[in-house]
């Protein structure tokens, strides 16, 4: 098959036709379809396991700062008998992974909806002559058939279009439709947006008619690239590298601190090793800031809900 990165927009139609050694006028022969569609694989966004809420919440505690403060909570109601410092160092805890909880759910769902976009089937012109086929059954060659109300079924290059429209705001995020033409445009470096001989797979067409040939399916799309941005492992961020520095040097300097009020105190003063035990405890809980985790949700939750206005998808809370 032809590879990805070919600049499609700036080929005439003829030669994309070439490229994907199929017919203008007929399209792919149903044998070659389906040899296409066993190499391929079906026109469909990749579905992975789905991470269950119990799971999602669970996650919120892998963390050395969150390590630390249950360890601050469980010494401060089971050792100092501190119940009220106990209870809030909790109540700290669950707020931090209720904030993250309810972001990653959030991006659960609109992973779900970027799915959803989907066309259930499209009208695909084989042998010459014109059929409706589910759009799974898509492949890169088929030429297809756009009218208005379509959902376009996959990343096309458009062939024909008799005043064609589509509207690119699932993608794109601009409302007003986009004016499609069949002409190479000159210029290879041009946003999605403006890239206008093409249609992608999600938007809709609002006006017009048109034909236009399969070149991406599936996860090779655009809506494909998306998601699978989401579903991507998670990678540290700066952020979130440079929190779990700080914890780490404060509980470090925190024990050491403990340790030598502990060796001072029963070394040169004489006190009893279970009084200072508990003094060097106490202090080391003491110096842990159990506010740093809440204050940074809450800060970057309040940032998530002002990009969320503006319609960006946020999946996991330190991103």
């Amino acid at each position: 098959m032809v590879e990805t990165e070919t600049f499609w927009h700036i080929q005439t139609a003829e030669t994309v036709a070439g490229l994907l050694k199929t017919d203008l006028a007929g399209g792919l022969s149903a044998t070659e379809a389906k040899e296409r569609l066993a190499a391929v694989g079906p026109n469909r966004l990749e579905d992975k396991a789905r991470v269950s809420p119990l799971a999602i919440f669970a996650a919120q505690f892998n963390d050395f700062m969150i390590w630390v403060l249950i360890a601050a909570a469980l010494i401060s109601g089971f050792v100092l008998r501190e119940q009220i410092d106990a209870l809030a160092i909790t109540a700290i805890l669950i707020l931090n992974a209720l904030l993250g909880f309810r972001q990653e759910v959030k991006a659960e769902k609109a992973l779900e909806a970027l799915r959803k976009l989907a066309a259930p089937s499209a009208k695909v012109i084989r042998d010459g002559a014109e059929r409706q086929l589910p759009a799974a059954d898509l492949v890169p060659g088929d030429l297809i058939v756009i009218e208005a109300g379509d959902q376009i079924p996959a990343d096309v290059r458009l062939v024909e279009s008799n005043s064609l429209l589509v509207n690119e705001s699932s993608l794109t995020g601009e409302s007003k439709a986009v004016s499609k033409t069949v002409r190479p445009l000159s210029e290879v470096d041009l946003s999605i947006g403006d890239r206008i001989n093409l249609a992608y797979m999600g938007t809709v067409a609002v006006a017009g008619r048109g034909r236009a040939l399969v070149y991406a399916t599936g996860d090779a799309t655009q809506m494909g690239e998306i998601s699978g941005l989401l579903q991507q492992p998670d990678e540290k961020t700066p952020l979130q590298i440079e929190l779990h520095s700080v914890g780490k040097a404060v509980a470090l300097l925190a024990l050491a601190i403990s340790g030598v009020v502990c060796a001072f105190g029963y070394g040169v003063r004489g006190f009893e090793p279970s009084h200072i035990f508990l003094t060097g405890v106490a202090l080391a809980v003491a110096a842990i800031p159990e506010g740093l985790p809440a204050v940074v949700s809450v800060a970057l939750a309040l940032g998530v809900q002002a990009m969320a206005k503006r319609h960006v998808i946020i999946r996991k809370l330190h991103a």
